[in-house]
């Protein structure tokens, strides 16, 4: 099966989208004309460093948080266990996206690079949310440079390490 007919398979043409919203999808360069997606197997290996990488950083993150800010010392955020999970669920979910705008987008670094933007800052809100409801201003800071650091690993290892090539697929 080539991959225009995999496209015509999964139904990824402009014509399945309703005509008002084809200007947003221009916007967003949502255009069903991707380049060559990424081999699975390099998402796989880009998926592990940013497993591995994001924790890593999160860990140096927590270190460096509660050596500039001591009262945060035993915050329950910053127990491994508490942050580790959170993070691996939020990593996969990004690196199943990235093989998704691959095949939608003939822009696909542009595209995914904003959807990481968003997603962090709407990561945000629960942060500011347990601030507001009392919780450490020096700890909430750590936990949103927490987020920041997990999506540019996440991003510089899904485009350097599966990256998509230049060739358009065919319709």
């Amino acid at each position: 099966m080539t991959p225009t007919d995999s496209r015509r398979v999964l139904g990824l043409s402009p014509e399945i989208v309703p005509p008002f919203l084809r200007p947003w999808l221009r916007r967003f360069r949502v255009d069903f004309n991707p380049k060559t997606p990424p081999p699975m197997m390099a998402v796989v290996v880009a998926t592990l460093v940013a497993l591995v990488g994001s924790l890593a950083v999160d860990a140096v993150l927590v270190k460096i948080g509660v050596a500039v800010y001591p009262k945060t010392r035993g915050y329950s955020h910053f127990r491994f266990s508490d942050y580790s999970k959170l993070t691996i669920i939020g990593v996969l979910i990004a690196c199943a996206g990235w093989p998704l705008v691959a095949r939608v987008s003939s822009q696909p670094k542009w595209l995914f690079l904003r959807a990481a933007v968003a997603v962090t800052l709407v990561l945000f809100l629960p942060d500011l949310a347990i601030w507001y409801l009392g919780q450490s201003a020096q700890a909430v800071f750590v936990l949103i440079w927490m987020h920041v650091a997990i999506a540019v690993v996440t991003y510089l290892s899904l485009i350097l390490l599966a990256p998509v090539h230049g060739r358009h697929v065919r319709r």
